[in-house]
């Protein structure tokens, strides 16, 4: 084994090509971009399989491992394998790495080459190396495995919903529909400014916060409130509690998140959108999943038309319209969904526990 830089192992590779100009061509060559395959072509850049990475905009540090005779569009970087170093491994390596971390610029992210070169890492010998993209393989296999499983659990509630109560954008089910402001109050929080904030106390969530707290559970935050303050505000009825919804309202439009027994934060105005004291006739969770429909959210999407900042705004969340089916039905999907949250936990469980098993290897072998 040897301590050796990134740029021992490999080296730089640029491409040229815009996604447009690969659009409808045709060929027996494939080629990639951020999101992953984009079509085939009739030429490719490279002869031999490689590692890529995102360098410009949305998924910046993101690392694949890609196919001899393939190529990439210019938002990635071509990492290319010398002969000391297997790609199957140098991609794990570069996951290892975490690039995402020497991005510069606010509008749109960048890295470059130059500022990661010098990352130092164990390089073993080519059978060792074997060896250990076996093993990670296998690990990775589970972890796509758990989080597979969790997908069609999501998809089950879904399809539940749509079997007891329809179609959303249909509503063949002829329930009553009502505004959302019938429903519940729409409203946002008490304006937090720069002077406002402190650097220990309540956590501060920003719509970035909300969403990685919905997608990972994760509770870190680096933005705070004072106590006082907070507990000012609980007094004066601006903190929203259990069973209440906070709603992206800006970028990704919709996504729900019900607030807890537990939790104790505030949030930032304009961007989170507050429902709270819901009619007798509706359920939260009722609404959140509501939310998630395709059907329904066309709503949201028209009236995103001719906007170059996707915006939903608190006068267009109160006329969203909501059909509302019998109480008793929405307890039955309720009692669905806490039956499924079982399965989904104890999954959750495991994929976290595998995942922790795949993160100290990677520090084993890499580090």
């Amino acid at each position: 084994m040897a301590r050796v830089k990134l740029e021992d192992v490999c080296e730089r590779g640029s491409s040229n090509l815009k996604q447009s100009d690969v659009v409808d061509k045709d060929g027996d060559y494939p080629i990639y971009g951020a999101s992953g395959y984009i079509g085939n072509v009739d030429f490719y850049h490279q002869e031999q399989p490689y590692v890529a990475v995102v360098k410009d905009g949305a998924g910046i540090g993101r690392t694949t491992l890609h196919p001899a005779k393939s190529s990439v569009i210019g938002t990635m970087q071509y990492l290319l394998p010398k002969g000391n170093v297997l790609p199957e491994y140098l991609c794990y390596v570069v996951k290892y790495m975490h690039l995402e971390k020497y991005f510069t610029g606010a509008t749109i992210p960048h890295i470059y080459f130059k500022d990661y070169k010098n990352e130092e890492f164990n390089l073993d010998s080519l059978d060792r190396q074997k060896e250990i993209v076996s093993t990670l393989n296998k690990i990775e296999k589970v972890i796509e495995s758990r989080t597979k499983e969790l997908e069609l659990l999501d998809e089950l509630i879904r399809a539940r919903f749509v079997e007891m109560f329809g179609n959303p954008d249909v509503n063949e089910k002829n329930w009553n529909v009502y505004k959302m402001e019938q429903l519940c109050e729409v409203g946002s929080s008490k304006r937090i400014y720069q002077n406002d904030q402190s650097l220990t106390g309540i956590p501060f969530l920003r719509i970035s916060d909300l969403v990685n707290r919905m997608d990972t559970g994760s509770k870190d935050c680096d933005l705070f409130i004072p106590e006082e303050l907070f507990e000012k505000f609980k007094k004066q009825g601006l903190v929203p509690a259990r069973g209440d919804i906070l709603l992206t309202a800006r970028g990704t439009l919709g996504r729900c998140y019900i607030i807890q027994d537990d939790d104790e934060f505030y949030f930032q105005d304009g961007m989170i959108t507050w429902l709270s004291k819901f009619d007798e006739k509706i359920t939260p969770l009722y609404i959140s999943y509501l939310f998630e429909m395709p059907e329904f959210r066309k709503q949201i999407d028209s009236l995103q038309a001719g906007s170059t900042v996707a915006y939903l705004s608190i006068s267009m969340t109160k006329e969203l319209n909501v059909m509302v089916p019998p109480l008793e039905l929405q307890n039955q999907f309720a009692a669905f969904v806490a039956q499924t949250d079982k399965s989904k936990f104890e999954i959750q469980k495991s994929l976290e526990k595998t995942q922790l098993l795949f993160d100290s290897l990677m520090q084993e072998y890499f580090g």
